[in-house]
C-alpha cells in the first residue's frame, strides 16, 4: 500500500482548502479539522491506496466532498481519519484502545470505525464466489446492509463522498478504472445516493461510472448534446428567470427550478425507453411548484404563452393520477431557436408526496423497464423516505426555510429527471441559500438531524463465506443461518465461525459478519433448539422446520409401531403371505403407511382386519342381545347400495368401511381397481388422501333408491363402565328396532369404549338411536364414527 514519497509534491491541505472545508464551521469545528490535520499527516506521508491514488491527496477530496453537503465538524474529521492506512480485516479495537478516540473522542472514533467496516463490506463483496452474490437481488440485499451498519446516516455519507473522490481521481489522473469497480458504483453507491435523496453526488457518479464502463457511447452523447453544458446550464438559469418574472406578475407565489439531463440519465432513457436522441425532450427541463391546483393550469397556460408547446407531449396527471398516485401536470415546449425542454407543474403538497411518497424518484429509476411498478419493503421505504427528509430539513434550517421545505432539485423526478448540480445557476438559489449561517453545521442540532433512526434494527444482514448476503430477523443466530440456506444444512447444524471465530449456537448475529456454518454428516436437530428460554432459534421459519423434524419422526415411529401390531394381527389370523398395500385399501385406507397410523394410535380396530378375509373370528366379548345377522335388505348382504354413478345405477359399487357412508350423507367416488367404485363419506380422510394422490379416478356419485336398504354405520359410545351398561344399550337399539350387526368394546380404568354397527335406514332413525343412547345412566357421549 505504501509508496515512495513524492519529491516537493504540494500539501493537499493548504490554505484554500482550509477554508473550504472550513465553510459554515465554528471555532470548534475548525479547530477539530485543524487537529485532525496536524495529527494525519505524518501518517500519511508516502502512502498511497491500491489504486494509486495519495491516501492524503483522497482524504482531503473527501473532506470537500462533505463540506458541500454541510455535513458537520465531526462528519469531516473522521472521513480525514478514516483515509489513513489500516488494516480492513483486523477486528475494530475497543474505544478505550483506540488512539482516534484517544486524541478526539469517541464520537469521531465511531464514525472511522463505522467507515472502516463499510469499507471491510467492499473488499469481501469484490471476493465474492458466489455467482448469486452478482444477482440483483443481492444487489439490493448489500445496499440494505450497507444502510444498516452504518446506525448513524454520516457514515453513508462519508462512504458515498469516498467513492465519489475515487471516481474523480480517476477521471483527473487518466488512471485506469476497473469495470468492477465502475460497475459496482452503479450497482450499488449511486442507488443509495439516489434514495437518499443527495443528488449532486448520484448523478456526478452515474456519469463517472458511465465514462468508464462505456467510454464510446459517452463520447458519442457528448458529441450529440450540441451545446457544453455550461451553455445547457446558463439556457436554464435564462428559462428559470423568464418563468418567474411572468408568474410574479400574474401574482402566484411559485418556486422555480431546473437543469438539464445527464449523459448517463440520457443514455439509461434511451434503452429503457427505446428511444433515438431526437425524441429526447427532456434534455432540459423546468419544475415550478405553486401554492394550489388552480395556479398549476394558471401557470400551464403562461407556460403556453411564452413558448409553443408540441400538442403530444402534454400529460395531465392532476386530473387523471398515474396508478401510484403520482400527480403533477408535464408539458414540452420549444424555445425561439426550436429547441424542446419539459415543464413539470405541482403543488407543493404533490410535491412531497412524488419526493417520499410511493412516486418517489428512486422507485421509477430503478423499476427500469416496468416503470415504478416495483415496490420494496415498507419499513425499508419509511427508513429511506425518513433519511430523506432529514437531509431536506438540514439543509432547510441552514437555508433559513421553513421546515419540510424541499431545496434539492431534481426536475422530472417522476418521469426520468435528474438532480441537479451543487452551485450552479439553475439550481435556483440553492447555493446562496446554504451559504447562510443559521443552524450551523457544527451544531448538536445538526449532528443529530443526520443520524439514522431508531426502528433499523428489526433486520440484520449477514454474510456466507462466498459474500452472498442473507436477510434475517434481529436476533437471529447460526442455526437460523443454516437453516435460511437450506433445511438439510440447518438440520446437520453443529457449530459455527463468525467472522473466523468459532462462536456458540445461541450467538445473536450482527449486520455485516461473514458466518460459516460447520455441519455434520449426517443427523437431525436438537429438541432444545425449540426450547425459546434456550435462544437457539429467531426465526419462525426456522423453528417450523425443526418442528417438521420431529413430526416426521414421530410419524415414522407410529409407522413401525402400528406395521408390528398388523403384523402380529395377521399371524393370529395365520394370513402373512397378504398384500399389505391391498389389504389396506380394502380396509379403506390410501395406503398401508396410513393404516399402520391408525392402528398405532389406536383409531382403528384390529379385528376389522378377519373381516376382510370373511372368517368370523372368536368372540373375545360377551355380545348384546341384539345382535343379529345382516338383515336381507342390508346394503353390503345384497350388493345393492342404491348409489347412482354419474346418473347409472347398474355399476358395481361398495360402501366403504372406513366411514360408512348412509343416506342423506354428502357422498363421494374413487374407482378401484378390480372392485368396482367405492363410496365415501365427502369428509373421509382416506377418501380425501386417496383424491389427492389420484384426482383422475375421483368420480361423481349420488344416492339413488334407498327407501327398501339398510345401511350399516359406526356408532362410538363412551361411558363409565358398570354391571349392566352393554344390556341397557342393546335395549335401546332393540326398542327403536334397529338391527346391530358388531359389536367391540374395550374397558380402560373404569371407562367404556363401545362400537356398534347398527343398520338404519337413513339419518332420522341414526338421530333418533344417538339422543336415545345418551339418556343412558353413565354415557358421556354417542356419535356417529
Amino acid at each position: 500500500m505504501s509508496a515512495p514519497p513524492v519529491i516537493d509534491a504540494p500539501s493537499p491541505f493548504d490554505a484554500s482548502w482550509r477554508q473550504e472545508v472550513g465553510a459554515g464551521l465554528d471555532a470548534d469545528g475548525l479547530a477539530l479539522i485543524d487537529r485532525a490535520v496536524a495529527w494525519a499527516t505524518p501518517r500519511f506521508e508516502g502512502q498511497q491506496a491500491l489504486t494509486g491514488e495519495p491516501l492524503a491527496s483522497h482524504g482531503a477530496g473527501v473532506v470537500r466532498i462533505l463540506a458541500a453537503l454541510h455535513t458537520d465538524a465531526a462528519t469531516r474529521a473522521a472521513a480525514l481519519l478514516a483515509a489513513l492506512p489500516t488494516d480492513l480485516m483486523a477486528p475494530a479495537p475497543a474505544l478505550r484502545n483506540d488512539p482516534v478516540a484517544t486524541a478526539f473522542g469517541a464520537e469521531v472514533a465511531r464514525l472511522v470505525q463505522g467507515t472502516r467496516a463499510l469499507l471491510r463490506l467492499g473488499v469481501v463483496a469484490r471476493q465474492a464466489s458466489d455467482a448469486e452474490a452478482e444477482s440483483g437481488s443481492q444487489k439490493e440485499m448489500q445496499r440494505k446492509m450497507l444502510l444498516a451498519m452504518a446506525a448513524d446516516l454520516r457514515i453513508v455519507l462519508m462512504r458515498l463522498a469516498s467513492r465519489l473522490r475515487t471516481l474523480r481521481w480517476h477521471a483527473e489522473s487518466k488512471a485506469p478504472c476497473s469495470t468492477g469497480f465502475a460497475q459496482e458504483t452503479l450497482d450499488l453507491y449511486a442507488p443509495l445516493a439516489n434514495r437518499l435523496g443527495i443528488w449532486q453526488i448520484k448523478w456526478e457518479m452515474e456519469d463517472l461510472a458511465f465514462r468508464f464502463l462505456e467510454p464510446d457511447r459517452y463520447k458519442q452523447i457528448a458529441r450529440l448534446l450540441e451545446e457544453k453544458r455550461v451553455e445547457r446550464e446558463a439556457f436554464i438559469a435564462g428559462a428559470i428567470e423568464r418563468m418567474q418574472t411572468a408568474l410574479a406578475k400574474s401574482g402566484i407565489d411559485a418556486e422555480v427550478s431546473g437543469r438539464p439531463k445527464h449523459i448517463y440519465s440520457i443514455w439509461n432513457k434511451m434503452r429503457v425507453k427505446r428511444l433515438d436522441f431526437s425524441q429526447m425532450y427532456d434534455l432540459r427541463a423546468l419544475r415550478v411548484i405553486v401554492e394550489d391546483v388552480r395556479a398549476c393550469y394558471t401557470a400551464l397556460g403562461l407556460v403556453h404563452e411564452m413558448w409553443t408547446p408540441l400538442s403530444d407531449e402534454f400529460d395531465d396527471y392532476i386530473s387523471r393520477p398515474k396508478p401510484n398516485g403520482y400527480r403533477s401536470l408535464h408539458t414540452v415546449v420549444a424555445d425561439d431557436d426550436g429547441r424542446p425542454f419539459e415543464v413539470q407543474i405541482r403543488t407543493r403538497e404533490m410535491h412531497q408526496f412524488a419526493e417520499y411518497g410511493m412516486a418517489a424518484h428512486w422507485r421509477y429509476k430503478e423499476a427500469g423497464a416496468k416503470g415504478g411498478q416495483v415496490a420494496a419493503s415498507s419499513e425499508y421505504d419509511r427508513q429511506l423516505a425518513w433519511m430523506r427528509q432529514l437531509l431536506a430539513w438540514n439543509s432547510d434550517v441552514e437555508g433559513g426555510a421553513e421546515p419540510g421545505q424541499a431545496t434539492g432539485l431534481e426536475p422530472g423526478q417522476a418521469s426520468g429527471q435528474e438532480p441537479g448540480k451543487p452551485g450552479g445557476k439553475a439550481e435556483s438559489g440553492k447555493a446562496e441559500s446554504n451559504k447562510t449561517a443559521s443552524g450551523k453545521p457544527g451544531s448538536s442540532r445538526n449532528r443529530n438531524a443526520v443520524k439514522a433512526p431508531a426502528h433499523t434494527d428489526e433486520r440484520i444482514y449477514v454474510l456466507t463465506p462466498q459474500a452472498r448476503v442473507i436477510e434475517l430477523p434481529a436476533g437471529a443466530t447460526p442455526v437460523d443461518f443454516a437453516y435460511h440456506l437450506h433445511t438439510d444444512l440447518g438440520h446437520r447444524c453443529r457449530g459455527a465461525r463468525v467472522d473466523g471465530q468459532m462462536v456458540p449456537l445461541q450467538t445473536h448475529l450482527s449486520t455485516g459478519q461473514t458466518v460459516e456454518i460447520i455441519s455434520a454428516k449426517s443427523g437431525g436437530p436438537s429438541r432444545d433448539w425449540l426450547n425459546p428460554q434456550l435462544g437457539f432459534l429467531a426465526s419462525p421459519r426456522a423453528r417450523a422446520k425443526v418442528r417438521m423434524w420431529f413430526n416426521a419422526i414421530e410419524l415414522q415411529q407410529r409407522i413401525t409401531q402400528g406395521q408390528a401390531l398388523v403384523e402380529k394381527e395377521l399371524q393370529r389370523l395365520g394370513k402373512t403371505a397378504v398384500n399389505l398395500e391391498q389389504l389396506a385399501q380394502n380396509l379403506g385406507f390410501a395406503r398401508a403407511d396410513d393404516l399402520y397410523v391408525a392402528a398405532a394410535k389406536e383409531e382403528f380396530s384390529l379385528r376389522q382386519i378377519d373381516s376382510v378375509f370373511q372368517q368370523p373370528g372368536p368372540a373375545v366379548e360377551p355380545q348384546p342381545a341384539a345382535l343379529r345377522n345382516a338383515s336381507a335388505g342390508s346394503a353390503e348382504k345384497s350388493g345393492k347400495s342404491g348409489v347412482l354413478v354419474v346418473g347409472v345405477g347398474s355399476l358395481l359399487t361398495q360402501l366403504a368401511r372406513c366411514c360408512r357412508p348412509a343416506p342423506p350423507d354428502a357422498i363421494a367416488g374413487f374407482v378401484t381397481r378390480g372392485r368396482g367404485v367405492s363410496i365415501h363419506r365427502s369428509d373421509c380422510h382416506s377418501y380425501l388422501a386417496l383424491a389427492a394422490r389420484e384426482p383422475e379416478r375421483v368420480i361423481e356419485v349420488a344416492w339413488g333408491e334407498t327407501s327398501d336398504t339398510f345401511y350399516p354405520v359406526d356408532v362410538s359410545v363412551r361411558a363409565h363402565d358398570r354391571p349392566g351398561l352393554l344390556r341397557d344399550l342393546s335395549e335401546v337399539f332393540a326398542r327403536l328396532r334397529l338391527n346391530v350387526v358388531g359389536v367391540n368394546t374395550q374397558s380402560k380404568q373404569s371407562l367404556a369404549h363401545m362400537v356398534f354397527t347398527v343398520e338404519v335406514r337413513g339419518g332420522e332413525s341414526l338421530a333418533r338411536a344417538l339422543d336415545a343412547l345418551a339418556e343412558v345412566a353413565g354415557v358421556s357421549s354417542a356419535t356417529r364414527r
